[in-house]
């Protein structure tokens, strides 16, 4: 079966009334940049219209998809909004981390400086040589010690939400997704183990990294879990930069957030290919055995913030920072609910056709016509 198609022996659920529409999350990664999308769901789950059904994440997107589902399994929208917001507190530098843990945290930290900061010349000369295993040899991560204090993951498990965490496979290469029923605090150090700041996290004996190099965030679980054909994408990884690179850190900043970026266009290519498909009447749009999913794409991004914001800066933890981010990140959510709440369940409000456009103009093939057998 493809993955656009429906699971069989799944269980429908009931509609949301009272004018409220429902929708999948997907959340990317992005440091503390993801503050902004704490922003985003916090005017989310406030508004009261919106539904959600099923959520994926990738490193600082899995830590808030994770808090968001604990929250509804414990307590509903108001308890996913307390957690969401207890956890940026406690993750700033003003947190309440121990003395110990702040330590650590301050440490790891600074194995990336801001550009021209006064150990950038000793960080460019040791890179080569220091790793993790060098600088952190017990491993110590206190990111996991706030994800255990806040998370109640046989809840998650048992509220049975479409759940998803992505994590790359540091022997094969190869994206892994674990489900709701296989995430626990180790799933989610994971899929924000950044090569060069944590050790690959092992899970059954393998290896795992940062989920951004494979999929920032991956969309196709929904494909055949949930009920809604509609994707809100939290885009925290710029894709546009108006600027040239030029100094090394630029270079490898750009290239990063490219291939950070890559896994999601080619998603946005499988599902345009399909629903256009669909559209002029070569696949059959439906639920059943040989049927389609239609899935609708939208998307909150930085915006006008994310101009101002740096590769670097997501590795600034003062909490007056996190609040900005917030901030933007509701007003955003806010915008996007003014202008396209009425399109949920109707159409796209990204145009993915030019998301999948290649210099010059011509369309890139999809590349997924063995999907659509």
């Amino acid at each position: 079966m493809n993955i656009f198609s429906r699971a069989l022996g799944r269980t429908g659920r009931t509609k949301p009334g009272n004018g409220r529409k429902r929708i999948n999350l997907a959340l990317q990664g992005g440091g503390a940049h993801g503050a902004f999308t704490w922003g985003v769901l916090d005017e989310l789950l406030e508004d009261g219209r919106i539904e959600i059904e099923g959520i994926s994440g990738t490193s600082a997107g899995a830590v808030n998809a994770v808090m968001v589902a604990d929250g509804l399994a414990r307590g509903g929208p108001a308890e996913a909004r307390k957690r969401l917001g207890d956890f940026w507190r406690a993750a700033s530098r003003d947190g309440d981390m121990s003395r110990f843990n702040r330590a650590i945290s301050e440490r790891l930290f600074s194995l990336i400086p801001i550009a021209g900061g006064p150990v950038k010349a000793w960080f460019d000369t040791m890179a080569s040589y220091l790793s993790p295993y060098d600088v952190n040899p017990l491993n110590i991560n206190p990111l996991k010690d706030l994800i255990v204090r806040f998370v109640d993951f046989e809840a998650v498990k048992k509220s049975g939400m479409p759940l998803f965490i992505a994590a790359t496979n540091v022997h094969t290469g190869r994206l892994r997704v674990f489900p709701c029923d296989r995430i626990d605090a180790e799933v989610v150090m994971a899929s924000a183990a950044l090569p060069y700041v944590f050790k690959a996290v092992e899970i059954e004996g393998v290896p795992y990294w940062d989920g951004g190099y494979t999929a920032n965030p991956p969309i196709y679980p929904f494909f055949r879990t949930t009920d809604s054909e509609d994707v809100l994408v939290v885009q925290i990884n710029p894709v546009l930069r108006a600027s040239t690179p030029k100094t090394s850190q630029e270079i490898v900043n750009r290239i990063n957030e490219i291939t950070f970026n890559a896994s999601l266009i080619s998603e946005y290519r499988a599902i345009e290919f399909v629903r256009r498909l669909i559209d002029e009447g070569a696949l059959k749009h439906g639920t059943g055995p040989g049927e389609y999913r239609r899935i609708n794409v939208h998307r909150v991004d930085l915006g006008f913030v994310g101009k101002k914001l740096t590769p670097e800066s997501r590795l600034n933890t003062d909490y007056d920072f996190f609040e900005m981010l917030h901030r933007a990140g509701r007003r955003s959510g806010r915008r996007f609910l003014d202008r396209h709440f009425d399109d949920i369940g109707v159409r796209s409000t990204i145009d993915l056709r030019d998301e999948m456009r290649a210099e010059g103009g011509e369309e890139l093939p999809a590349g997924v016509d063995r999907l659509a057998r």
